[in-house]
C-alpha cells in the first residue's frame, strides 16, 4: 500500500487520539531558485510543468521534484523507507502557464484532481500527472490537451513506476495558456 495513504490514515488516527490537527503537518514552502530536484539535482525552476515538494518526518526542508510523477515514484518505490509527512503539488488551476506553474500555489496531493495521459510532458520530459484543485479546470485541461480526469486514489503504481519514453526535445510551450 502506498506510504502516503498509510501516513495520512495514521495521522488521522493519531490526531483523534492526541488532539493534533491537520495543521500540524509541515506547511508548503515557496519554491525558490535554490531548489534542486531530488533525483536530478537540477534547478527545479528551470523546468516547465507542475512541481512537487515532499516533506519527510523530522526534516525542516522538503525534497523538491521537477515533476509530480517523480514525487509519486519516490513515495511508491519499495526501497524508500523515509517517513513522508505530506506531499504538496502545484495547483495548475492557479498556474500562470505551463512554463510558470507557480512558486506558492501548493495543494496537498491527496486533495488534487489529476489529468493523466495528456499530451503535455513534465519538466523532465516524461508523461505527467497534472494536479488541479478544481475539477472543472482539470476537465478543461483534458479537453485541450487530451488525457482523462482522475482522483488521487485512482493513480496506479504503473503510472509512476513503469518505464517511459522520455521526450528529450525542449517543450514548445511559450505563449500558451495556464496549462
Amino acid at each position: 500500500m502506498n506510504r502516503i495513504v498509510v501516513a495520512l490514515a495514521a495521522s488521522g488516527w493519531l490526531a483523534a487520539c492526541s488532539g493534533a490537527t491537520e495543521t500540524d503537518l509541515p506547511a508548503a514552502i515557496e519554491l525558490t531558485a535554490e531548489a534542486a530536484g531530488h533525483f536530478c539535482q537540477m534547478n527545479v525552476l528551470e523546468h516547465p510543468g507542475p512541481k512537487a515538494q515532499v516533506h519527510l518526518a523530522g526534516l525542516d526542508h522538503p525534497l523538491w521534484f521537477s515533476q509530480v510523477r517523480d514525487a509519486l515514484a519516490f513515495d511508491r518505490m519499495p526501497e524508500e523507507s523515509a517517513e513522508i509527512a505530506v506531499i504538496y503539488v502545484n495547483d495548475m488551476a492557479r498556474a500562470v502557464s505551463w512554463d510558470e506553474p507557480g512558486t506558492a500555489n501548493w495543494i496537498e496531493i491527496s486533495t488534487a484532481t489529476f489529468v493523466e495521459g495528456s499530451r503535455r510532458r513534465g519538466g523532465m520530459g516524461a508523461p505527467e500527472l497534472v494536479p488541479f484543485s478544481d475539477r472543472a479546470a482539470a476537465e478543461a485541461f483534458a479537453e485541450s490537451h487530451g488525457g482523462r480526469v482522475i482522483p488521487f486514489a485512482a493513480i496506479e503504481d504503473a503510472m509512476v513506476l513503469a518505464p517511459v519514453e522520455i521526450d528529450h526535445q525542449p517543450p514548445a510551450t511559450h505563449g500558451e495558456g495556464p496549462a
